[in-house]
């Protein structure tokens, strides 16, 4: 980035541009052997313990939208990123930022979404911080949660361990948050409404952890979506990776919606999915379990990880021909976490 570039929402996107800016401004600052790794939370130890620790700021725009609102979303985005180091969550901060004039009626609403939440997750809101801004000076609430969990022996998790001949398997249906936000923002109706996915995956990749130890990549693809994830994976683990559209499910409202509104689903942000990247030897086993809980009942092996070409993602599609599935470029859907 130059000195006289601006700030654009763009950057905000999980996609080429938020990589440029964290790569070019951001680990020159504060580089070190953690932040490098560049997962979803860093890996700290503390005497013998393995503790996981994550931070997540979120403003959604509407805040309160079909299946959840930005207090449970706030919860479950912290949880999740824990939980894809494979760390048993335990503990949560919550920082508010509240615009001057904001309803307390609905200040209450998401706190106590956000104390459900937090109770399903089996975590511990233990401290947190409030600040109120001038009408004007902010939308509404923003909310920042920070977690720390515990990664238990033997589990090591990591994007740079995708090996060719693995699997991928994907927990469920694509783009439903995302097309949820959408809709609800531009106050469209339908009479199936879209619902987001939103949830706390811990407790499901803790019962994958129990029938493979040894899982190779866990994510959760929320900004960028899919795509951007994947191709994460493939630069980190320097390996290529091959996807089927025919294995990649969505729902047929969302996908005619998608259609409808010029969206590529493979680039629309999950708040309740993960991908999972396993040895071909446990991958059927664990697929078993994902499809035995109502968070993967719609699970499915979508492709393979190979050797070539490294740091790209192929996509096979329905009519056999393939194309490469890049990082995203630009920004879809602002304010979509």
């Amino acid at each position: 980035m130059k000195k006289n570039d601006k700030i654009l929402l763009d950057h905000g996107s999980g996609g080429k541009i938020s990589h440029a800016m964290i790569e070019e401004m951001m680990l020159p600052v504060f580089d070190n052997p953690i932040l490098a790794q560049l997962n979803d939370g860093a890996e700290i130890k503390v005497g013998d313990e393995r503790l996981a620790f994550s931070t997540d700021s979120y403003v959604v725009d509407p805040i309160f939208f079909p299946g959840g609102n930005i207090g449970d979303l706030a919860v479950n985005g912290t949880v999740n990123d824990l939980a894809m180091s494979g760390a048993v969550p335990m503990f949560l901060s919550v920082g508010l930022i509240i615009e001057e004039g904001f309803p307390a009626a609905d200040l209450n609403v998401i706190l106590c979404q956000m104390g459900l939440a937090a109770k399903k997750a089996v975590v511990l809101v233990v401290t947190g911080d409030t600040k109120v801004v001038p009408r004007g000076a902010a939308d509404k609430i923003f909310i920042n949660t920070s977690g720390i969990g515990r990664i238990p022996d033997g589990v090591q998790i990591s994007g740079h361990r995708a090996r060719p001949g693995d699997k991928i398997l994907l927990s469920g249906t694509l783009a439903d948050h995302g097309i949820a936000i959408l809709t609800s923002r531009e106050g469209m109706r339908f009479d199936s409404p879209v619902i987001s996915d939103t949830a706390a995956l811990n407790h499901l990749v803790q019962r994958m952890l129990a029938v493979d130890r040894d899982i190779h990549v866990l994510r959760d693809p929320t900004r960028g979506g899919l795509g951007t994830t994947l191709n994460e994976i493939a630069g980190q683990s320097k390996v290529g990776i091959h996807i089927a559209e025919e294995r990649i499910p969505i729902k047929p409202d969302v996908a005619a919606l998608c259609e409808l509104l010029g969206f590529d689903p493979l680039y629309i942000a999950n708040e309740g999915k993960l991908i999972a990247v396993i040895s071909p030897d446990h991958a059927d086993a664990v697929l078993a379990v994902l499809r035995a809980d109502p968070l993967g009942k719609d699970a499915c092996i979508i492709g393979e990880v190979v050797q070539t070409p490294a740091g790209r993602v192929i996509l096979q599609t329905r009519i056999g021909g393939t194309r490469i599935v890049d990082m995203l470029t630009g920004e879809q859907l602002p304010r979509i976490c």
